[in-house]
């Protein structure tokens, strides 16, 4: 049975490993603001509506709010997932051709815990994935802010960048959802078992965590290495090298491209240097490999690091704030795990 590995942290070799600390004691301590990089055009079949939430996921506010409205759960659109112990804003779409929203509706939202904070029509439902960044305000305490190596930890962050992990979220309380997928790909996926896909998402972030850490343990993570796929910093276009010459030395220090790790599906595996690493995840988890292949998924890539855009840090009585953006699909537990030790990245 495959087990969630412990989180390779990239400062402990310089600071040691970081002290204990709490973070998210109540939504309030996990504030994240979906940004979109454009506003709905005021006129179209689809109601967007800006909403704030806290306990609750965002499928339940999907549920909610097609209730509310009259539609299915289908007729609702979400860009991404956002934490159920936290305080989120997020845009949602509900398709309402021809037809308003029912007057109460903020008033039925409201008294449900969910707020709306704006609204407006659009031509077209909101997709997965169209936002541009997560930006993150929170508030973390303990025994790890007496420390000066916790702040020197934060300016580390801030200069190098932070590994790239999938948060312990992705995988469902204590790893249950791995487990469910490794039993999946066992007996072959099939598209009715797995209707969204979560089963195959959780299996191909785990094996980007494990190479994650292999790089981590090697020194390898924010390196160019001969088989890289190298990503532009602030996009997903890539490029492959064959070769690390001195100026990809450069602009990866300068945070402007950052190695990429596999999401593993059907393709070419990697060359080179990269090869031996990919080749460790076939040794160790071939089932897991072998049936994300033939679930048919595409292989595609994620970088390894992630830039802090616009960091900043606020010192509180027995607090400190931080705040600062991610692009989708980064998680701000990825930073957390390097400034405290907590249970989650055990």
């Amino acid at each position: 049975m495959v087990n969630l590995p412990a989180w390779q942290r990239c400062l402990d070799a310089e600071f040691g490993a970081p002290k204990p600390g709490h973070y998210r004691a109540q939504p309030e301590d996990f504030v994240v603001d979906e940004q979109l990089n454009f506003t709905p055009e005021n006129q179209g079949e689809h109601l967007w509506l800006r909403l704030e939430k806290r306990h609750q996921t965002t499928l339940d506010v999907v549920k909610s709010v097609s209730r509310l409205c009259g539609v299915t759960p289908r007729d609702v659109g979400y860009s991404g997932m956002k934490d159920r112990v936290a305080v989120t804003r997020q845009w949602l779409s509900v398709h309402l051709p021809g037809r308003e929203a029912p007057s109460d509706l903020g008033d039925s939202l409201a008294a449900l815990g969910i707020k709306v904070l704006a609204q407006a029509r659009h031509p077209r439902k909101l997709k997965r994935g169209v936002h541009r960044t997560n930006h993150f305000t929170l508030r973390l305490s303990g025994e790890a802010l007496q420390s000066q190596h916790f702040f020197d930890r934060w300016e580390a962050l801030c200069r190098q960048g932070v590994p790239n992990y999938f948060g312990p979220q992705r995988f469902g309380p204590e790893g249950r959802n791995l487990q469910r997928a490794e039993a999946l790909l066992a007996k072959g996926w099939r598209k009715r078992d797995d209707r969204q896909g979560m089963m195959l998402s959780t299996a191909r972030s785990f094996l980007f965590n494990e190479l994650l850490s292999n790089r981590l343990a090697d020194g390898t993570w924010c390196q160019p290495l001969a088989g890289d796929m190298l990503m532009l910093d602030g996009s997903h276009s890539v490029f492959t090298v064959d070769a690390v010459e001195d100026d990809l030395i450069r602009r990866a220090a300068a945070l402007d491209i950052h190695p990429t790790g596999a999401l593993w599906g059907a393709g070419e595996l990697a060359e080179y240097q990269v090869a031996d690493y990919e080749k460790r995840l076939l040794t160790c988890h071939p089932m897991l490999c072998e049936g994300l292949v033939k679930s048919g998924v595409k292989r595609s890539h994620r970088a390894l690091r992630v830039r802090l855009i616009s960091p900043s840090i606020e010192t509180l009585p027995n607090a400190v704030l931080l705040s600062f953006a991610l692009p989708r699909g980064s998680f701000a537990t990825a930073v957390v795990s390097e400034l405290i030790a907590h249970p989650d990245f055990a």
